[in-house]
């Protein structure tokens, strides 16, 4: 094997990884979110893990760009957002403090999760379909 074929078949791998990488990251933010949610109900707070679960708005569209750039099926993006939506609803909560009190607050988060992954279902169902 000569130095341009080791070299092509490098970058071959280095972009499935990265192709690969953009599909489980949105899927991983939204299960550190939700795991973020139910830890802060039970007042198990972890700076740590929330740094780590939190997301600005400029790296979740660069991923919601890539997504529609690399043609990702729709169910990918419902990930992003359910965070999007997660982020709204904690910042209004932050910002005006809902009228709610903890359980229910909980029980939205929870609602919210689940209308999300019915979504997500769906679309997995119609993008299989489709290929």
């Amino acid at each position: 094997m000569d130095v341009e074929e080791n070299s092509r078949l490098s970058s071959y791998h280095q972009s499935k990884l990265f192709i690969g990488f953009l599909k489980i990251l949105p899927m991983l933010m939204a299960v550190m979110y939700l795991a973020n949610t139910i830890l802060s109900y039970f007042y198990i707070e972890s700076r740590t893990f929330s740094y780590l679960s939190s997301l600005g708005i400029i790296p979740w569209a660069f991923i919601m760009m890539a997504s529609y750039r690399l043609r990702f099926c729709e169910y990918h993006r419902m990930f992003l957002w359910y965070v999007l939506f997660n982020n709204a609803v904690c910042w209004t909560d932050e910002k005006y403090t809902l009228p709610i009190d903890n359980w229910s607050y909980f029980l939205l988060h929870i609602i919210v999760a689940g209308v999300f992954l019915f979504l997500v279902l769906y679309f997995h169902q119609k993008c299989r379909k489709k290929s």
